[in-house]
């Protein structure tokens, strides 16, 4: 087939070939080579699931470039059963997957398709998994689509030309838009501009008059947990307190809070100018501090060690931007039952003014 005969993106495919020097195609080659191991398998860099019209396919990067749909996401989100692992069906000497194989789907697959729909075997978490590329998606669906629409379909085909329409029709509402941000580069401000609403909302242009904000009995927490000796607030905390204020309190606020407040309230010779605390909105920075240290001091309350404390706040309130603990890992979480009882800090450490009952009122301050 001349270029001449191809036509879309197959005709700009070619054009782009032809036109690279014989240097820089071996480049090219080389550089795909390279990103193989030494079993000849590409690796997944990023792994994920997308989401078109409710229907959730396992996607990934790989290394070589190539963006792939797993083989077993892009069975279920035709509707066809998952077939056996690594298995590859072909069609005399076109290399076809075997929803693509029936005899009355064969005037609807044009040329583009029968060399783009090859079986990727790539390396995910170490393990060989099987895809095929992103772009044979919107392919498959139009042969399904345009077979129903001239009366080619079986009756058992239906059901997998009413998905086709499905996902064509959720492509065809965000692939413009994600092409497009890509084209335009968008996508990087895409992101930035939600962390600013999200921001915006949290913090203000200017800190506000100082209040306090934290309970005596988040510090006194912090001491009981580590078995340090309290002498009350107004003996000044050692440095790493501030460090754990931060990683208890900001780090799991909002997405980017913790980021935002090192850069509107930076240190200056040796101090900052107000409390981060200063720095929260009213209406919703300020409630959510509020609301973040009940749940903080409550977790405080019931743990038996600092370990213990902090495998459960990871539970209740991870990091906004880090991967949430599983299941199989909330089961290293000890239970109180098997947790070592540490003894209550003596009387002359926790003076009764301290006491949950007594701090209690302070979280309710504005």
């Amino acid at each position: 087939m001349t270029q001449d005969e191809h036509s879309g993106k197959a005709a700009g495919g070619y054009a782009r070939a032809a036109a690279l020097t014989p240097a820089r195609r071996s480049e090219i080659a080389k550089a795909a080579g390279q990103a193989k191991g030494k079993d000849g398998l590409s690796k997944a860099t990023h792994f994920g699931f997308l989401h078109i019209a409710g229907i959730e396919m396992p996607c990934a990067n790989l290394n070589t470039g190539e963006r792939v749909l797993t083989q077993s996401g892009f069975m279920k989100a035709l509707g066809r059963a998952r077939q056996a692992k690594g298995r590859q069906y072909y069609d005399g000497d076109v290399n076809l997957p075997a929803f693509l194989t029936a005899k009355n789907l064969k005037p609807f697959i044009g040329p583009e398709l029968e060399v783009t729909s090859s079986q990727i075997e790539f390396r995910l978490n170490g393990k060989k998994a099987f895809g095929y590329r992103a772009e044979l998606l919107p392919k498959v669906c139009s042969v399904f689509i345009n077979a129903h629409f001239a009366g080619a379909l079986t009756a058992i085909q239906e059901h997998v030309a009413e998905r086709a329409r499905i996902l064509y029709d959720g492509l065809a509402e965000v692939g413009i838009a994600a092409l497009i941000d890509e084209a335009t580069g968008y996508q990087e401000v895409r992101d930035r501009l939600a962390l600013q609403k999200i921001l915006d909302a949290y913090l203000r242009k200017e800190y506000a008059a100082w209040a306090k904000r934290f309970p005596d009995e988040f510090y006194y927490g912090i001491f009981r947990l580590h078995g340090w000796q309290w002498k009350g607030m107004k003996v000044n905390r050692p440095q790493i307190v501030a460090h754990y204020t931060t990683d208890i309190v900001y780090n799991r606020l909002a997405p980017g809070i913790t980021e935002e407040l090192q850069r509107l309230n930076p240190v200056e010779n040796g101090r900052r100018r107000a409390k981060h605390h200063q720095w929260l909105t009213e209406d919703i920075g300020c409630p959510a501090l509020v609301q973040h240290l009940v749940s903080v001091i409550t977790l405080m309350r019931v743990a038996q060690s600092w370990s213990h404390f902090m495998a459960m706040l990871e539970i209740a309130h991870p990091k906004k931007g880090d991967t949430q603990l599983f299941d199989f890992m909330k089961d290293q979480v000890p239970n109180l039952s098997d947790a070592a009882t540490e003894p209550e800090p003596p009387s002359s450490q926790a003076p009764d003014a301290l006491q949950p009952k007594e701090i209690q009122p302070a979280l309710s301050r504005p």
